[in-house]
């Protein structure tokens, strides 16, 4: 692979600008890229550091881009990113807020700008927001979609070059293995510390926020609540923190709702494990990763029809229009009364997820633009 001029000892280097999203993704993707001799330079919040990229090979330059980069006017991180940028043979931003700051800090350069949109629901979108999307895509050399929807509304807005990108996340961690039949009592002693071991589990995972439909799903949640009669509604388990807390846990206590709100969680195998189904109740989701992580378990699925969801789920999941608590409250009531149907959705996910892009063919596809943009 040819690059321009670094000082990385004739090594392409790569400056890869992290908003406050997608760290998973920019991990994985940073780690494959130094393995293929890239020198990778990640900029972003110190927190994402240990998170994502500990033992990747990438430097990691700390850089809190938050909301202020929306206006391009937080001159102490263009500068700080500008340095950091010298010298780079191709700067890659992640997130809307990160490209329009990188594209003002590459000011007066020829530096390749390729941008990865992860998307943000339409319906959200104020003016400011669509003055920021638009300046991002056309300050972009290439743009990557993660979803089809994502690539046509970049191509709405002016971009140059876009491509469909679906990226890849690290698959997710199984639980290790345990002796015969201790998996089985592992699973009991979770569904027993939520109360859930004579009543079906519903899991969500997600930040407690309003675009996650939540409040929908609290909807749904008093339907199978009121409908009970002498079985015990679904419990539903969400694991996330974030500022909607407060205002759900006021509504659950009010209104008695079979709703746990457990916080930040690091055992997500272990839930999916003992989940009889994961529900996902989003306004829009371009390509949401719980919805990978349970068709790569074997969970069955419960989604809102919105964004990339329908396009990576295809038929292995059951679908719902967003808003509909009705519609969603009947679809989980359905699937928990059919053993058959969740078998095949199983069936159905696990072969689903075998059709999507590895993390190899993602750090293939982001070397291969690389290397057309620094080709001499």
């Amino acid at each position: 692979m040819s690059s321009l001029s670094t000082p990385f000892q004739g090594q392409l280097h790569a400056v890869h600008v992290l908003g406050t999203t997608s760290g998973a993704h920019v991990g994985s993707l940073a780690g494959g890229l130094v393995a293929r001799g890239v020198a990778v330079t990640v900029c972003g919040p110190a927190a994402a550091e240990a998170d994502h990229f500990a033992g990747s090979g990438a430097r990691f330059v700390p850089l809190d881009l938050g909301r202020r980069a929306a206006a391009a006017t937080d001159a102490p991180a263009v500068g700080a990113l500008r340095a950091v940028c010298a010298g780079a043979g191709v700067v890659h931003a992640h997130g809307l807020r990160a490209a329009l700051l990188a594209a003002v800090a590459l000011g007066g350069r020829s530096t390749p700008l390729v941008v990865t949109w992860h998307g943000g629901a339409p319906a959200e979108r104020g003016m400011m927001l669509r003055w920021l999307e638009r300046r991002a895509v056309r300050g972009a050399t290439v743009v990557l979609g993660v979803s089809s929807e994502l690539v046509d509304r970049a191509r709405h807005l002016g971009a140059k070059d876009v491509r469909l990108a679906p990226v890849a996340v690290p698959r997710p961690v199984a639980p290790p293995p345990r002796p015969p039949g201790d998996g089985e009592r592992h699973t009991h002693k979770t569904r027993a510390e939520f109360g859930a071991v004579d009543r079906p589990l519903l899991l969500a995972v997600g930040r407690l926020e309003a675009r996650k439909g939540y409040g929908m799903l609290l909807d749904a949640a008093a339907r199978w609540a009121g409908a009970a009669g002498h079985e015990p509604p679904p419990l539903v388990a969400i694991a996330g923190e974030g500022a909607e807390r407060a205002a759900l846990e006021r509504r659950i206590e009010a209104e008695q709702l079979p709703v746990l709100l457990l916080g930040r969680r690091d055992d997500i195998p272990d839930l999916l494990a003992a989940a009889d189904l994961v529900v996902l109740p989003s306004r829009w989701e371009a390509r949401p990763l719980i919805a990978q992580e349970a068709l790569h378990a074997g969970v069955p699925l419960v989604a809102t029809a919105v964004g990339g969801t329908p396009e990576l789920v295809g038929d292995a999941a059951v679908l719902v229009p967003y808003g509909d608590a009705p519609a969603f409250a009947d679809a989980v009531t359905a699937l928990l009364a059919d053993p058959a149907r969740r078998t095949a959705l199983s069936v159905a996910g696990r072969a689903q997820a075998a059709t999507w892009p590895t993390e190899d063919d993602t750090v293939a596809q982001v070397l291969s633009v690389y290397d057309e943009l620094t080709r001499s």
